[in-house]
């Protein structure tokens, strides 16, 4: 049995920290990268999480643009992708979910139990 992998992409090493230490105590295997740049890298020389949590604000390319990449990617845009991110207001979610395509948005303060809820559900919708 493999475990479900999932990539946490945020500049911040204590915000990676705190999602790895949840989504592992959950039994999910976790892959981390410190910017888009490494995601995007990452994705390109074959790693294929089953999905990716990523962060909107960071340097050289911000979250929706690499959600953007990911999602029109023909090889990558089956991967879910949820953005989990300080930028809270209504108009950010929109940005995330129709702008950015991805397919959910999480606001920090991370809350462990919406964050489960939402790997969850976007885990199991992206079985069907």
């Amino acid at each position: 049995m493999t475990l479900t992998r999932i990539m946490v992409v945020d500049d911040d090493p204590n915000i990676r920290n705190l999602v790895r230490t949840i989504l592992e105590h959950e039994g999910y295997e976790v892959v981390e990268a410190e910017n888009g740049r490494a995601c995007l890298d990452m994705l390109h020389k074959g790693e294929r999480p089953d999905l990716i949590l990523l962060d909107v604000m960071m340097p050289e390319m911000d979250g929706w643009e690499v959600s953007r990449r990911i999602k029109g990617d023909e090889e990558l845009s089956s991967i879910p992708v949820c953005m989990l991110t300080a930028k809270s207001t209504t108009m950010d979610a929109l940005m995330s979910l129709e702008s950015a395509h991805a397919d959910w948005h999480i606001n920090k303060p991370i809350s462990k139990k919406l964050l489960l809820e939402g790997v969850g559900w976007l885990l199991g919708s992206a079985s069907q």
